[in-house]
């Protein structure tokens, strides 16, 4: 684990393409396995069985998507899906806001679909995740998203599935840790291709970043972080 200031943050490996093989499956489990700052490995739920086996007792996380892409499933469909990864070995559950019940101001709605997710993930004794997709809302909705996953009793909050530009990740991700206390993470999820962008995204306040990873942007990344505060300050250039 690498600090940048008195920041420390960790790599996400997403494995969520649609066409995610078990043949990338086993490369990509060699790959978080090989590389202490990649703490976690996201997968699509047909694939959390098979990941488990393949990670066994390792310290890395296994977490898959809940809502996926949207995120306006039913409650009852969202925590339907994070019982069957639990069950399958995800600890870890991300699941997606339902951003159209918050923009209709359906407070009570997006906090209890929330709520739902926390509180099975939480008696399973796994790690909770919302993905904001904050790229998609004005800024006084995100702040009022985190203060609802809060309340819930969330881990992390998320930028986006992943699709979001670096530039957006790390924009967005300031918005989120100004809107969560210190209790709750930050996780910059986007099309991150260098150090520069992660370090960014870190002094932005991100405990982790989640990306699409390879060994190449691995080893950038970890040299990078040892560069330490200076390398930061070139990745906002």
């Amino acid at each position: 684990m690498t600090a940048i200031g008195r920041r420390t943050v960790r790599l996400e490996h997403l494995m969520t393409t649609p066409n995610a093989s078990l043949r990338e499956l086993d490369e990509a489990v060699a790959l978080v396995l090989e590389h202490d700052i990649v703490a976690c490995l996201t997968v699509s739920p047909w694939l959390v069985k098979a990941a488990r086996r393949k990670l066994g007792r390792s310290r890395v996380q296994l977490s898959t998507i809940v809502g996926y892409g949207h995120g306006g499933q039913l409650l009852a469909v969202k925590a339907f899906e994070a019982s069957k990864a639990l069950e399958q070995g995800a600890n870890q559950i991300a699941f997606v806001l339902n951003g159209g019940a918050l923009v209709s101001g359906e407070d009570d709605m997006v906090y209890n679909d929330m709520l739902a997710v926390v509180d099975m993930a939480h008696s399973a004794m796994a790690v909770s995740a919302v993905i904001v997709e904050a790229e998609s809302l004005p800024d006084e909705l995100v702040r009022k998203a985190c203060r609802l996953a809060e309340r819930a009793g969330v881990d992390q909050v998320v930028t986006s599935n992943g699709g979001a530009t670096a530039k957006h990740a790390i924009a967005l991700t300031s918005v989120l840790r100004d809107s969560v206390g210190p209790r709750v993470q930050v996780t910059a999820s986007g099309r991150f291709r260098d150090a520069a962008g992660a370090l960014a995204a870190a002094s932005a306040g991100a405990s982790r970043v989640a990306t699409i990873l390879t060994p190449g942007i691995i080893e950038e990344i970890t040299q990078g972080l040892n560069a330490g505060p200076a390398a930061a300050g070139a990745g906002r250039q």
